[in-house]
């Protein structure tokens, strides 16, 4: 019987081509491992294959049924033949050369590969979340291991916040539907997506829950309430900050995201021009006046501000921060963070800072006339003061102040720069396509002399979540204070109202070029840039 054994596995060899491996595997051994590994390695193309083509665009959603059934079987064949033909395809539409295409096809073909590989170890440890003092939410709402239902509603609330934060979202809105139902939405990007829906008991223990760790008083629900707690996994931390308040239909409970990101940013990481970045390293490298950003919330001030700040000199400038909360920690840096309850304000907290000898003074919001005079005083005093405030356009900040009551002497001696600014959405350079352009739009790019060849739309595909777009990029419109400037701010009786109308209509003109420098560059969309500027 060892014989005849013997002699199949020698056939079996032979039939295979390798009489060197029939030598070395002996008689004890019925199949080739070199087939073996080569068929688990056919299988592992092959999954992958089928979640390119089920999370891609390369195949219509109509006919991805039939394509997942072929790549099970034939997955990198299928792979193959539907990105030579996306890229043939996408090279005669003269979007760019064949090997240029093809190429960026097969690296994000190795990135998917990588990151599937990847995959299964990031997914064996979960966030944690913590209170103040570091106890875990088990620990701050005491439940026991027996209790399952109560630990399946702290796991709950733990997966949306990890959700949260593996989709990049900056803020959590958790609000009821009706009496019986609740939204997750997750704002991802500046654009608020909805995630999931609850039912009203389970989402309220979710919220009791999350009030619980954040150090908010659990019976309440109805006052407003603020709270904070941090998600620690390993060696990543993120910071919240919690806000809740009564509606008709229930609690609704809104969660930021705070961005510790920032601290690590620089004025080259914003997408500014070369031109914008040396008006504010200019304004930056003077020793003293104020530097004002301005825009709607979310519109990346505190990153911008934080980007400015890492362009100074630390180590020989004293720099101190006065912020509501501190989003991220900077090194070399005194920062003091609000507490209106201890009565640590704005006002009161500046006034201690123009006693500490500092260089730099970060304002991190001005909100009322006290806050906004002595910020501009110590603009004037040797202090470059960094300051944020919440209004659409460079002309509506200074209407602003004004409005708060701020002299028109004292606003023209302290303010050196004005900044405004918005966010786009940056496409997803994996999915990204050809923009379908109508003829309108194609004659009024050639009556202007764009070069529309490189604009693009979304597309659709995993890495961003079928949205076509992956992060975002700043648009400026940048006014330099001058003396003409200084003249007019100090002296025009009509100059709130001049600024309100003919400044706003200016600044909005401004953002829209700069926009569209992005949008012919591919960077974003024209559906983008009009639905963030108009």
């Amino acid at each position: 019987m060892l014989g005849s054994f013997s002699a199949l596995g020698a056939a079996f060899v032979e039939a295979c081509g390798s009489e060197v491996l029939a030598d070395s595997l002996g008689p004890a051994l019925p199949f080739h491992p070199l087939k073996l590994l080569l068929l688990v390695g056919w299988v592992y193309l092959c999954m992958y294959c089928v979640q390119q083509v089920q999370f891609g665009p390369l195949v219509p959603e109509k006919y991805k049924t039939v394509a997942n059934l072929v790549s099970l079987f034939a997955g990198p064949i299928l792979l193959l033949s539907l990105v030579v033909a996306e890229t043939v395809r996408k090279s005669r539409s003269g979007q760019s050369r064949f090997f240029d295409l093809l190429k960026q096809q097969l690296g994000n073909a190795l990135t998917g590969l990588r990151s599937m590989h990847a995959a299964a170890p990031e997914e064996e440890a979960a966030f944690r979340l913590l209170d103040s003092s570091g106890r875990t939410i088990d620990e701050v709402c005491g439940h026991g291991q027996g209790k399952q239902a109560d630990a399946h509603i702290l796991e709950q609330t733990e997966s949306i916040v990890a959700d949260a934060l593996e989709r990049r979202a900056s803020d959590i809105l958790i609000d009821p539907q009706d009496a019986s139902t609740y939204n997750i939405r997750l704002r991802i990007d500046g654009v608020l997506r909805n995630t999931q829906q609850l039912d009203a008991a389970t989402c309220q223990a979710v919220i009791n829950s999350i009030k619980a760790v954040a150090a908010m008083d659990i019976s309440e629900r109805r006052r407003p309430q603020d709270g904070a707690f941090t998600a620690r996994r390993g060696e990543q931390a993120a910071s919240f900050r919690v806000a809740s308040s009564g509606t008709v239909n229930g609690e609704k409970l809104s969660i930021r995201v705070l961005n510790r990101d920032a601290a690590g940013y620089m004025l080259k990481d914003l997408g500014l021009s070369a031109k914008q970045n040396d008006i504010i390293r200019k304004a930056l490298y003077k020793p003293s006046g104020m530097i004002l950003i301005c825009g709607p919330t979310g519109s990346g001030k505190t990153t911008t501000m934080y980007a400015m700040l890492n362009s100074i000199d630390r180590l020989t400038r004293n720099v101190i921060t006065v912020e509501d909360p501190i989003e991220a920690m900077l090194p070399q840096t005194s920062q003091i963070e609000i507490n209106p309850k201890a009565e640590i304000t704005f006002a009161n907290t500046l006034r201690s800072v123009l006693r500490q000898d500092p260089n730099v003074i970060c304002v991190g919001e001005i909100r009322d006339e006290e806050t906004a005079e002595i910020a501009l005083r110590a603009a004037q005093t040797g202090h470059l003061v960094l300051a944020t405030l919440h209004c659409d356009s460079n002309a509506s900040a200074i209407a602003r102040l004004m409005d708060l009551g701020v002299s028109r002497l004292l606003l023209s001696l302290g303010l050196n720069l004005i900044l405004s600014q918005r966010l786009l959405r940056c496409l997803c350079a994996h999915c990204r396509k050809r923009a379908s352009l109508s003829d309108t739009q194609i004659a009024e790019f050639n009556k202007k002399g764009i070069d529309y060849s490189g604009i693009y739309e979304a597309g659709q595909c995993r890495r961003c979540d079928r949205t076509g777009y992956f992060g975002r990029t700043a648009i400026c419109d940048i006014m330099t204070v001058d003396e003409e400037l200084k003249a007019q701010i100090a002296n025009g009786d009509s100059f709130p109202a001049q600024m309100r109308t003919e400044g706003s209509r200016q600044g909005r003109s401004n953002l829209r070029k700069q926009g569209l420098k992005k949008v012919v560059t591919g960077v974003t969309s024209l559906e983008e840039l009009k639905r963030v500027v108009g």
